[in-house]
């Protein structure tokens, strides 16, 4: 098992998990929530069938990583990012995430820059920025995220059920393509996550990545599904792609929040010939 050294919290060490296989140009896949790195799995296959060097690590507080009480914030995540980029010396490299990872691609890009970066890829993305305000009359209303806290301060599995359930779009077409075990399997992985990152990471979602997305010049795929009900594509991905320059958008007709299982055949073609 392989871990990266990104901090301490009080006299313990605060480390991230990753896994790092293959050869040729390098890929970064970075998960969403609650999740962890296994997220990929049908991905990673792929990737590698295809060439590529395959990395994928588990965020802070969830999987394999530490499990700290702290640093549940974007800079934290990008700083977090930018150690195993620079541990691994990785140059030319692309970064694909999905939800909240496309969020640590948007925060690294606005911190550190794109001198290391070869192509960026966004799947079921949460920017521009989701929370509505008066400069931002097309987000989502504050009382939704209360609600979400809420709902895991109360009974974080039962909540997790219910996430699980929009995430795949169970009753609509998505969610005829996803298993009970598969959500199961989710669940499982959902519950080993640290209670306090998991509530924490809520607060992440509503920061703003309009000044970071302004410093993306590098070649962006956004991959989105019509039928996201964790991130609706009005409120995302189609604002997203009018704000970078080299963009191409592709939008899943049907699509659910949890693309990469359920559609993953077409998004392992489009990432395979886009990263080429």
């Amino acid at each position: 098992m392989s871990f990266v050294k990104v901090g301490d919290e009080n006299s313990t060490p605060i480390e991230i998990y990753y896994e790092d296989h293959g050869s040729g140009s390098p890929v970064v896949l970075i998960h969403g929530w609650p999740l962890n790195g296994d997220a990929w799995e049908k991905q990673v296959s792929a990737l590698l069938a295809a060439g590529h060097r395959v990395i994928t690590y588990d965020r802070r507080g969830f999987g394999r990583s530490s499990k700290p009480g702290m640093g549940y914030n974007y800079d934290t995540f990008a700083s977090d990012l930018n150690i195993l980029l620079s541990t691994l010396n990785l140059a030319n490299v692309s970064l694909v995430g999905h939800s909240m990872g496309t969020g640590e691609i948007a925060r690294y890009i606005g911190k550190y820059g794109t001198k290391r970066l070869h192509r960026a890829v966004l799947i079921g993305t949460l920017g521009p920025y989701l929370l509505k305000a008066a400069d931002n009359p097309d987000g989502v209303p504050a009382s939704v995220f209360n609600g979400v806290r809420a709902g895991i301060k109360a009974d974080r599995p039962a909540a997790i059920t219910e996430f699980l359930k929009n995430f795949y779009s169970v009753g609509g077409a998505d969610g005829k393509l996803v298993s009970e075990r598969v959500i199961e399997a989710n669940w499982t992985v959902a519950m080993g996550a640290s209670p306090i990152g998991t509530l924490a990471c809520v607060d992440s979602w509503v920061e703003d990545f309009r000044k970071d997305i302004e410093r993306n010049d590098v070649p962006t795929m956004i991959v989105h599904g019509d039928d996201d009900r964790i991130l609706p594509a009005d409120a995302t991905s189609r604002r997203q792609a009018k704000l970078i320059k080299n963009v191409k958008y592709v939008e899943i007709k049907g699509g659910s929040h949890g693309i990469t299982w359920t559609r993953a055949e077409e998004i392992n073609a489009a990432l395979v010939e886009f990263l080429a």
